[in-house]
């Protein structure tokens, strides 16, 4: 789900199940080369540098991606680690005027809950997030949906 806000700009909603270990999934996440494997390869995401070995709260990420072929540099930072049930990641550097991501971990009697949600907010307004931005975002988290899947398959 995509919903244009006023003031706060829009968001993404996202959940899917992975039928994996709470323990293994959030593990999966903390790793900041898993980045890389659930990013559509057309934006040729690359990590190019981490302030730590493994996902923490302070973590800096810097990352190379292209956006319809503009070349883009992004970094980010882990601003809440609560593992393994949440960690949020904003953006500090970027295309964007805010990012900010929140991923949840939830057991339930099927599997772990994985949720996305992401607030943000683009240069240009609704138009150009209506335009351009919101159909990029659900190609994007439509791919790693798939992706994740792939990756940890039902145990």
């Amino acid at each position: 789900m995509i919903r244009v806000g006023g003031k706060r700009g829009s968001f993404l909603e996202r959940e899917q199940v992975v039928r994996r270990d709470l323990d293994l999934v959030f593990a999966f996440f903390s790793d900041p080369r898993n980045l890389e494997a659930l990013t559509p390869p057309w934006l040729h995401f690359r990590v190019l540098d981490c302030s730590t070995p493994t996902i923490a709260e302070g973590t800096t990420i810097d990352y190379r991606l292209r956006v319809h072929g503009l070349p883009l540099r992004w970094r980010s930072v882990i601003r809440s680690w609560e593992p393994p049930f949440r960690f949020v990641d904003e953006q500090l550097v970027g295309p964007y005027r805010t990012w900010v991501h929140l991923h949840t971990f939830r057991e339930t009697e099927d599997g772990v809950r994985v949720g996305d949600r992401v607030d943000y907010a683009v240069p240009g307004g609704a138009l150009i997030d209506r335009l351009f931005v919101r159909r990029d975002l659900k190609r994007i988290f439509d791919y790693r949906r798939e992706r994740l899947a792939s990756l940890l398959p039902d145990a």
